[in-house]
């Protein structure tokens, strides 16, 4: 069942106490008001999956709650809406729906019944926005196939990319890790003629080397020890189309001199067979490694390198073309938010200026990673830099401070330290405060400080 977080809006105390006791009991989490003004407010400072509104309230009905949320809430972050009401009518069900509620309840109505019509709206909200995620997926496939920048450097990525794409010769892409090789591959086979043939991917370096022939040619029953049936390698499988060989600086030496073979005269043998097989393929490559450096060391052959390195793409690191990361973090801000669920505004500028300036070494999948992180995290509508955790492999042991403002790293020493705390206790403020040598009434000023706490009845 899809778990959701549902807003109970009715001036009914015992009414509001059943219904978000059996939604707890379901699994879902469960917030309750008695008036459309505080609900309202509540939907303005968190995002919630469904809102369950009571028609005849104090003040504003639910009509009209629904006509202030469709107003002020844009299409693809507006949750779904169901109405209660004792004096249901036809028209007032229709108005309600026409106003964009997906389904009502007449009361009294049965708990069972309520959870089935609550989880269906969850259900329902879920797949709209997973349909618009591979909507904006898609239309983003068709700006550089997310390949994102306006950098110097990365418009002649792009111009190279477009122009090999109309031709058929082999691609070496090089660059760091993170870099984004990978799309850079994606889009030349997208912007070529053979667009709609298979698109192989094979990662060298994740293939045992005992394996990696076999992956590559293919192999026929019997070729080896439990070899029990014909395969099919994955240049046959490319036949027409692309195959991408990622981390092409861990193929072994042994089998260096086949994928010359087909690079040079595009046919190979599978594996214990002997019948040559013909293959009509582009092969884009990319690597991290020197090559050039391996080729020296007589790890790679020479001749092999030459054959790949027909039309070199290099992908820059992300320190060389900085210009473009407030554009990555904003791509990266929206696509995350919208998998999250999360209603985001955009990120403060202290925050960007430390993701600006920080040494990246992981790249550009170091930075959504970072970005993707904070998305979770971030206790406010905006990320600030408390919300931002750098983290890199390159450099182990303790975390620096987010910035060189006193104020900022105080604030976000105070955050983590609380954050943490509620982690240990399983989020019991009481045991978080007693870990933190505090008072509970100092937990709960830190809490209410730092907009650590989103369930008010929390223990």
């Amino acid at each position: 069942m899809t778990r959701g977080s549902v807003l109970v809006v009715d001036d009914e105390a015992k009414i509001r106490q059943a219904l978000t006791k059996a939604l707890r009991d379901e699994g879902h989490e469960a917030v309750a008001c008695g008036d459309a003004a505080e609900a309202l407010q509540l939907l303005g400072q968190r995002p919630f999956d469904l809102v369950v509104i009571d028609n005849l309230m104090p003040g504003r009905s639910g009509i009209d709650m629904i006509r202030e949320i469709v107003a002020t809430t844009p299409a693809g972050e507006r949750p779904q809406i169901v109405m209660m009401t004792a004096y249901a009518t036809i028209d007032s069900a229709i108005e309600a729906m026409k106003l964009g509620a997906l389904d009502y309840l007449q009361k009294p109505f049965e708990i069972d019944e309520f959870l089935v019509v609550a989880a269906r709206a969850i259900e329902h909200g879920r797949l709209r926005t997973h349909h618009a995620y591979l909507i904006t997926e898609r239309d983003e496939r068709f700006d550089h196939y997310g390949i994102v920048g306006r950098s110097r450097a990365i418009e002649e990525v792009v111009r190279r990319a477009r122009m090999v794409a109309q031709s058929r010769s082999t691609v070496l892409i090089t660059g760091e890790t993170g870099t984004g090789k990978e799309l850079v591959a994606r889009a030349i086979h997208d912007w070529s003629a053979q667009r709609e043939q298979p698109l192989v991917r094979v990662n060298c370096a994740a293939l045992p080397e005992s394996l990696i022939e076999s992956e590559l040619f293919g192999h026929v029953r019997g070729a080896f020890t439990g070899a029990v049936g014909n395969k099919k390698g994955r240049f046959a499988l490319a036949d027409g189309g692309t195959i991408f060989l990622d981390e092409i600086g861990a193929v072994s030496p042994a089998v260096q001199p086949k994928l010359l073979r087909v690079l040079q005269e595009r046919e190979f043998e599978p594996l214990g067979s002997e019948r040559t097989i013909q293959v009509d393929v582009r092969v884009i490559a990319a690597t991290n490694r020197d090559l050039r450096q391996l080729v020296a060391e007589g790890r790679f052959q020479e001749d092999l390198y030459y054959r790949l390195n027909v039309i070199p793409i290099v992908m820059p690191p992300l320190r060389e073309r900085r210009e473009d990361i407030p554009m990555l973090v904003e791509h990266f801000i929206r696509r995350h938010a919208r998998r999250a669920g999360r209603q985001l505004d955009g990120i403060e500028p202290e925050a960007m200026t430390l993701l600006t300036e920080a040494p990246w070494p992981g790249n550009v999948r170091e930075l959504e990673n970072t970005i993707e992180r904070a998305v979770v995290l971030a206790s406010g509508p905006v990320i600030r830099v408390a919300d931002i955790t750098l983290v890199s492999a390159a450099s182990p042991g303790p975390q620096p401070l987010p910035s060189l403002n006193l104020k900022q790293n105080l604030d976000w020493v105070e955050r983590e330290t609380v954050r943490r705390a509620l982690d240990a206790a399983l989020g019991v403020k009481k045991d978080a405060a007693e870990l933190m040598g505090i008072s509970q009434r100092a937990m709960s000023y830190y809490l209410a400080k730092h907009r650590l706490l989103d369930d008010p009845e929390r223990p």
